[in-house]
This record gives C-alpha cells, sequence and structure tokens, in this order.
C-alpha cells in the first residue's frame, strides 16, 4: 500500500505545475488511463469474443433442436463447438475482473488516515473543494447539496448520467440488432429474460458507486465507464 500511495504522490508532484490543487486528482485520472490501456487487450479480446458467439447463435439453435431431448449430449456439443471456435464464454468478464485490483488499491488508500505507520497525506488533496478522502455525504453535511464540495459531486453525477445513458442506448440498440435469449451449455439460462430487462439500465449503477465511494475511488469509476463507454463504441461498431 505505501508503494502505491508513493506512486500517486509522486505523479501528483509531476502534475502539480499543470493542475495545481488538483493535481492528485489528475494523476488518479491519469493513472486510470493507463490501467485502461494495460487491459485494451483483454477488452478486444472480449469484443472478438462477443461477436463469436454473436455468430454462432445459429449453430448453437440448431443443437437445441438436434439434443432437445437429450441435455447432456446438447452440453457436450456445445461445449464442443465453443472449443473448435476457440470461443470463450469468460472473456467477456476478463477486463472487469484485471480492474478490479486498482480500484480496491485506491478504495482503500483513500480510506486509511495513515499509510506505513504515517498520516495518509494524500487525504488532503482535493477535487476544487471536495477532499478526495470524502464522501458525498461527508459533502453534504459540509454545505449541502449546492455547497462547494456538494457542486463537485452534482457535476460527476450530472457527467456519469450522460455516460449511462449514452451506455443504456447504445445496449438498447445491440440487444434490439441480436434479440436472441442467452443461453447456458444447456439451453437457455433461467432468469435470462428478466436478466435481458434489467441489462441495458446497469450503466446506471455507477451514480450509486460515485455517492458511497472516496472521492478518488469514485474518479477512478467515472474515469474507467467514461473509458469503457468510448471503447466499446470503436470495439462493438
Amino acid at each position: 500500500m505505501s508503494v502505491f500511495a508513493d506512486l500517486v504522490r509522486h505523479l501528483a508532484d509531476l502534475l502539480q505545475p499543470l493542475f495545481g490543487a488538483t493535481a492528485a486528482a489528475a494523476a488518479i485520472v491519469l493513472f486510470t488511463a493507463f490501467v485502461r490501456l494495460l487491459v485494451h487487450p483483454l477488452s478486444r479480446a472480449a469484443a472478438r469474443g462477443q461477436k463469436a458467439r454473436v455468430a454462432l447463435q445459429p449453430k448453437v439453435a440448431e443443437l437445441r433442436k438436434k439434443h432437445a431431448k437429450n441435455p447432456e449430449k446438447l452440453q457436450k456439443a456445445v461445449m464442443e463447438l465453443h472449443a473448435e471456435e476457440k470461443v470463450s464464454p469468460l472473456s467477456g468478464c476478463m477486463p472487469s475482473l484485471f480492474q478490479l485490483p486498482a480500484f480496491f488499491l485506491l478504495y482503500h488508500l483513500f480510506s486509511n488516515t495513515e499509510i506505513g505507520g504515517k498520516a495518509n497525506e494524500l487525504l488532503s488533496h482535493q477535487l476544487f473543494a471536495a477532499p478526495l478522502g470524502d464522501r458525498w455525504a461527508d459533502a453534504l453535511g459540509d454545505g449541502g447539496l449546492f455547497g462547494a464540495a456538494g457542486l463537485v459531486y452534482v457535476t460527476l453525477f450530472v457527467f456519469v448520467a450522460v455516460v449511462a445513458a449514452f451506455n443504456f442506448r447504445r445496449t438498447k440498440r445491440m440487444m434490439a440488432a441480436n434479440p436472441a435469449m442467452p443461453v447456458g451449455d444447456g439451453g437457455p439460462v433461467p432468469g435470462a429474460g428478466a436478466m435481458t430487462k434489467v441489462m441495458p439500465f446497469m450503466s446506471f449503477f455507477t451514480l450509486f458507486t460515485v455517492a458511497v465511494v472516496p472521492l478518488a475511488a469514485a474518479l477512478y469509476v467515472v474515469t474507467s465507464t467514461t473509458w469503457s463507454a468510448v471503447e466499446r463504441a470503436v470495439l462493438y461498431r
């Protein structure tokens, strides 16, 4: 943790001449962009996997008809089809999983008052009037919704809502273009219909995350979500 804290501090020092008091916030944005660059090859692989799975849907449908009365044969046939086409059903999860350590590092770094037995100096850094270690509840208690710190969160919420709306519309278009029911190895996934209806709204969950985590972690989420929206629009076009 102390090594990561030193990394953020050094990066903030380098950005100080350009961003002044918001240098630590800029360092977090830059760190997030670096993480997303590292994960980008996995995102490209996930996009290829998604397109491959869509292309396989007609063949999977034929297998379901052929082995409708034998779930075991259907499962084996679908697994063989995926192996033959080199399509992994887990590829879409990999980008998110590889980002979790970076998010939790930031979360813990800006949730602890001490790092390595010393006072956590990063907690004194701010994004304009909002301390990076505070949460939305702290901003509401210090000036209210439209106080100096509250306005920082209002701006973030508006930005996240715009990105979420963009993701919502793109997801709806993708689902309309590919209405096939999600399937498992043995047929339709139980509850898939409900999942399909809820999926477009998942982007708005980011609003809740931004509200409850330290502002530094919220910045990571906002930057990563925005990157993901642009990246997916390009990769899945």
